[in-house]
């Protein structure tokens, strides 16, 4: 027995010529996620929510969250806010042997296999194979051959549908996971190092030829089911995020890429990396074949923007008063120096630029230290303090007057919670705008 997973529909309204897509949250973020089905329960959208192999696996991950720890998470936070979960996709994005990189191929696979089996098993329906990274044993002056990649790529599909199997079992009504193949972007978290060496549009020839290595890999292997439910292939359609900008898509440099999707009627692409584009290429993205657009620093960013807002404005609110102030700008990067793990591999320069970076750069790797307690801490101290005193309709309209607009038409809450969701609402609109994903469900 299988149970259709909606997500079918994306292949098929693309192939019917409609520019519908889905845009995906890749994000641990609760204040994120909060945000994203608020907006989807107001713009009567589905929502998709993605959880990656370094932030949950079988053993917690950065987050401590296991998959089925991280679900429940997303589950708790759609009852609060009141929203219809048969609407709400939850995935798993490259999954394969990303942690266990550093041992060898057989316990390498072994542990990937255990991820995939968690993942299933907790009732994620969009499973991304990525078994792109070589392994301790890989030859590592020789580029991993599609074949190779393949293999391993069928593998962890296999025990996929074997755990899909098993959880019917136990739960008839389990959809059954689509799955997305392919890796042509940089690793989860972002690109190391500073160099700008440009970013290249997937070239069609080794599009074709990563299709044709995972059918093949998928036929022998006796999955032909498994296949059928393949919906996308990741490419590099030539986005990426900076420091401090972004290289935005250019459609004529990835037209003849773009064309060669036309050639395969049950596949779409998915485009990572896709934040920090505006909602007019992100639409141009949509139309020209990326049926998934996924998210996750431009909106952490946007929360973080949020949140130093607000704590401008309670610095000007406190100044000559006996309140203790929250510290929570000072906080956040005490704790990224104290412990610099996440962030110092990826971002280069003199002390001024670095100090910078941790603040503000596009790639957000302070979203890491967010879950750290004493950020945790002084962020709750923030809210406590903004809430005691209110926040003055001047202050708010120098510092966010976004919101500052919508809470003068009677549209938004003048609370502080609520204006860092609307912050981060901002950037969802403009992916909303991109994906009609009205149309999905």
């Amino acid at each position: 027995m299988m149970n259709h997973n909606p997500l079918k529909k994306l292949v098929e309204l693309q192939k019917q010529g409609k520019s519908v897509g889905i845009y995906s949250v890749c994000s641990a973020n609760g204040y994120v996620i909060e945000a994203a089905l608020k907006r989807g329960l107001s713009d009567g959208s589905c929502v998709l929510i993605e959880s990656t192999a370094n932030q949950c696996d079988q053993n917690g991950g950065y987050t401590g969250m296991k998959p089925m720890d991280f679900k429940q998470f997303v589950l708790d936070i759609a009852e609060q806010v009141g929203f219809d979960t048969s609407r709400l996709f939850l995935g798993g994005d490259h999954l394969g042997p990303l942690t266990f990189a550093g041992k060898p191929e057989a316990q390498a696979m072994a542990d990937a296999e255990e991820l995939i089996r968690h993942y299933v098993g907790a009732g994620f329906t969009k499973i991304h194979i990525d078994t792109s990274m070589k392994v301790a044993d890989d030859d590592p002056h020789i580029r991993l051959s599609d074949e190779v990649i393949a293999r391993r790529g069928a593998r962890l599909a296999r025990v996929a549908e074997e755990t899909y199997r098993k959880l019917l079992e136990s739960d008839p009504t389990a959809i059954a996971p689509v799955y997305i193949v392919g890796s042509e972007v940089p690793i989860p978290g972002g690109a190391v190092g500073a160099a700008d060496e440009g970013v290249q549009v997937t070239r069609v020839e080794d599009f074709r030829n990563t299709v044709a290595a995972f059918e093949s890999a998928f036929r022998k292997e006796g999955l032909d089911a498994a296949w059928d439910n393949v919906i996308a292939v990741v490419v590099q359609p030539g986005v990426e995020e900076k420091d401090s900008g972004c290289t935005e898509y250019d459609r004529a440099k990835a037209r003849e890429l773009m064309a060669s999707i036309k050639a395969f009627p049950n596949l779409v692409f998915e485009g990572h990396s896709t934040d920090y584009q505006t909602k007019l290429k992100l639409r141009e993205l949509v139309e020209d074949g990326v049926g998934i657009l996924k998210v996750g620093p431009a909106l952490t960013f946007a929360m973080r923007e949020g949140m130093f807002a607000l704590a401008h404005i309670e610095q000007e609110l406190l100044c000559g008063t006996d309140i203790e102030p929250s510290r929570f700008i000072e906080t956040l990067d005490e704790a990224m120096l104290a412990e610099d793990k996440h962030w110092r591999k990826h971002y280069q320069g003199t002390e001024s630029e670095l100090r910078l970076k941790r603040k503000y750069s596009f790639s957000d790797r302070c979203r890491y230290y967010m879950p750290t307690p004493v950020v945790e801490a002084a962020k709750e101290r923030l809210i406590g303090n903004l809430r005691r005193l209110g926040i003055p309709l001047n202050l708010l309209s120098q510092f966010m007057p976004i919101q500052y607009t919508k809470v003068r038409e009677g549209a938004l809450e003048n609370d502080p919670v609520a204006l860092v969701e609307d912050r981060i609402t901002n950037t969802i609109d403009e992916y909303l705008y991109a994906t009609h994903q009205k149309e999905l469900m």
